[in-house]
């Protein structure tokens, strides 16, 4: 398995593909979720997927400040059903908080987390800053990830 992470303009038309349809798959038809999900922000956003034997098994969008908080967001995290359980998500993670640390030099992250997966985001150092929404019918929370010392 290789993390690959580019621009919108980077990616070719196979990646695009499997990409959105990746994000299909799990967000509207197994959640059972109908929304927006060509929202326009793709376009202005790092995409981070996880390739094995040519097939996006994993991806995540990191969308630049102004796109959905006054931060830097982390969004649209999704790992296939048969590659869940193995430590995906969170391998996932840690390489956008380190690249939006090293690269992009910022230091506060914020994201919209589905309420059943904040245990999951709290693990990584997320905070909850928030109550709970509900979006596109789904319960969430806002939440915040800083890599400053205090």
């Amino acid at each position: 398995m290789k993390i690959i992470i580019k621009q919108f303009h980077e990616l070719n038309t196979e990646e695009l593909y499997q990409i959105l349809k990746l994000r299909s798959d799990i967000f509207v038809v197994e959640q059972n979720c109908v929304y927006p999900d060509c929202d326009g922000r793709d376009r202005y956003a790092h995409h981070l997927f996880v390739e094995q034997n040519n097939h996006v098994v994993g991806y995540l969008r990191i969308l630049e400040k102004g796109q959905t908080f006054d931060q830097i967001a982390i969004g649209r995290l999704v790992v296939r059903a048969d590659y869940r359980g193995i430590g995906l998500a969170r391998h996932m993670m840690n390489k956008a908080l380190l690249f939006i640390d090293e690269y992009l030099h910022e230091k506060v992250v914020r994201l919209s987390a589905q309420q059943y997966l904040v245990g999951f985001y709290e693990s990584l150092g997320f905070r909850s800053i928030s109550e709970g929404y509900v979006e596109d019918g789904i319960p969430h929370i806002d939440m915040e990830y800083s890599s400053v010392i205090e």
